[in-house]
């Protein structure tokens, strides 16, 4: 019986610290993008600023995208808990479906601004596109982590890794996924109103 107490109690230091790990993680990623933000605000007073610039209609379908991912994530969370791996396995793919329609979005966008005769680079580009673009790109960057860790939660979760006691590597994929989600929330608000 003490052996079976250890073991668990083992398992909760180790949970326990790999979710402080990733929270350390999270708050390092959220100053860099405070950094970014705090650029955007200081450069909006130069008098090359694009005054009248407008988010591309991708990024609002992108915004609902990732919420959507949040909610997928989280239900095949509380699904495995239940020990229902069929309905886990759905909402995994899910989540990785909506997260690659997130990153498609994104393009998207780009091209929508392109488009319109905004350039990120070069000579005919503005400070407001690029950094539109740098913000954006660094966000893509940590969904492409998000993603590959997803990929991995899926392939443990063939090898049958996870189960209503073991659901760690479950739950830090679905935080640092919340954490995306409210990352671009804030981003794309801040986008939005702060022009």
């Amino acid at each position: 019986m003490d052996t079976i107490m250890t073991k668990n109690e083992y398992k909760q230091k180790t949970d326990r610290s790999y979710k402080l790990l990733l929270l350390f993680a999270m708050v390092s990623m959220t100053m860099v993008f405070a950094g970014l933000t705090s650029a955007f605000v200081v450069s909006k007073s130069r008098v090359d600023w694009l005054k009248d610039f407008q988010l591309p209609a991708a990024f609002f379908y992108s915004t609902a995208v990732i919420i959507g991912c949040s909610v997928t994530f989280h239900l095949a969370k509380k699904t495995i808990q239940k020990d229902n791996r069929n309905a886990t396995t759905s909402l995994l793919f899910a989540t990785l479906a909506l997260g690659i329609l997130f990153v498609i979005l994104q393009f998207a966008g780009f091209r929508q601004i392109v488009e319109d005769g905004y350039y990120f680079t070069g000579s005919e580009s503005s400070i407001t596109t690029t950094f539109l673009y740098v913000v954006t790109v660094v966000h893509l960057l940590h969904l492409a982590g998000g993603l590959i860790s997803l990929l991995i939660i899926i392939y443990n979760h063939f090898k049958q890794k996870y189960n209503s006691t073991q659901t760690l590597g479950i739950e830090l994929g679905a935080m640092y996924w919340h954490f995306l989600d409210i990352l671009w929330v804030y981003l794309f608000l801040f986008l939005y109103f702060f022009k």
